[in-house]
């Protein structure tokens, strides 16, 4: 049985894809589900999108996109990576729709399209500056004329990724948006015709109307997270899981009592203590401990020493606790609340991270009602 839950609320999914839809009203959406939905669950948040108006998903690998079809969704899927040559079969297979930006994917995808009727789709990824993957600008169109000579492919789109459109102001967008835009008219001019465009990731969606184009790809702000700190608030995005546990155990310590691995902490005054069955094997960052609270009983309760592997610790002052009450890590209780973006600033480190670790011992579930 879970000792932990990430609680999934599929209508604020559909409500978030709704309104970064409308931040681009003349683009389609691909939502971006991978990383099993940014944490929150690959399927429960694909269906939640294509509620919500998504008409196609975007994985990271070939085995997130494998477990959408056998789930039974038929909507494009794209890849965002070029596949390992050994893995073009199943794209074939599944009908998942890979970039391609090297001669050796250009090559296997070749391969295995091989003997079959149907055209295989795949995309052209630019590099434009993030200096990921992708073709660079210069050569897009010689690369562009080889797939679409290439017999049994099908060119689906062309794209790019930004850097920093999570910062707002920043030039380097429009520098990437501009070499992007050169590389459309070189590869049209070599006579390839260009389906689609897209460039506009969650913060491109939000901030960049230049970035929009022909689809955008929102993925963090789809779960109820801004971007980044600078667009904090810029649209009203609901969040989309409640990380909460209950509370195993509950002693009283002295002041002078010490706490946890490393004795790192000292307990200041007499104070009732309750232990969680969660620890940093779920996803609750060990250094959490030093800045972190939970919510119990709608108030905040400092984390008390390290995080451990499976449990840790809360201060609860004198209030009434008892083992089975409720414990959020992540969501409001009463009128308090935490957000993965409160983890993030203490940690150092960004919200996207915070969701995508909660690991597989914390059991997803449908929003309570």
């Amino acid at each position: 049985m879970a000792r932990a839950f990430a609680e999934i609320n599929s209508d604020a999914i559909t409500a978030n894809t709704q309104l970064l839809a409308s931040r681009a009203p003349q683009s389609g959406v691909c939502a971006v589900v991978k990383a099993n939905g940014y944490g929150h669950g690959a399927l429960t948040a694909a269906a939640a999108a294509i509620a919500g108006g998504a008409t196609r998903l975007g994985v990271a690998q070939v085995d997130e996109g494998i477990e959408l079809r056998t789930a039974g969704i038929d909507h494009p899927i794209w890849l965002f990576s070029e596949p390992s040559p050994d893995e073009f079969a199943d794209c074939v297979r599944y009908r998942l729709e890979p970039p391609l930006y090297t001669s050796r994917g250009l090559e296997a995808a070749a391969r295995a399209v091989t003997g079959t009727r149907e055209p295989f789709t795949v995309h052209l990824m630019i590099d434009t500056g993030m200096h990921r993957v992708g073709v660079q600008p210069d050569g897009a169109a010689n690369f562009a004329l080889g797939l679409t000579r290439t017999t049994g492919l099908e060119l689906g789109s062309v794209w790019t990724h930004l850097a920093v459109a999570d910062e707002p102001g920043n030039p380097y967008t429009d520098y990437q948006l501009d070499r992007f835009e050169d590389a459309l008219v070189a590869v049209e001019k070599v006579g390839v015709e260009i389906p689609l465009t897209h460039a506009a990731n969650s913060a491109g969606t939000i901030a960049v109307p230049r970035a929009h184009r022909d689809v955008v790809r929102p993925g963090v702000s789809l779960y109820g997270m801004a971007p980044s700190p600078a667009l904090e608030g810029e649209v009203p995005l609901l969040a989309a899981m409640k990380l909460w546990t209950t509370v195993s155990m509950v002693k009283r310590l002295r002041a002078g009592d010490r706490i946890s691995y490393g004795l790192r902490t000292t307990i200041e005054t007499d104070t009732n203590v309750a232990t969680l069955p969660v620890g940093y094997a779920d996803g609750v960052r060990r250094g959490w401990w030093e800045r972190g609270s939970v919510l119990v009983s709608g108030q905040r309760c400092k984390i008390l020493g390290v995080v451990t592997m499976d449990q840790m610790m809360i201060d609860c002052g004198e209030m009434d606790v008892a083992p089975g009450d409720e414990a959020v890590l992540i969501g409001t209780q009463g009128t308090e609340r935490i957000d993965a973006s409160d983890w993030a600033a203490a940690l150092g480190t960004i919200n996207y991270e915070v969701t995508c670790g909660i690991g597989s011992r914390v059991e997803r579930i449908a929003a309570r009602h």
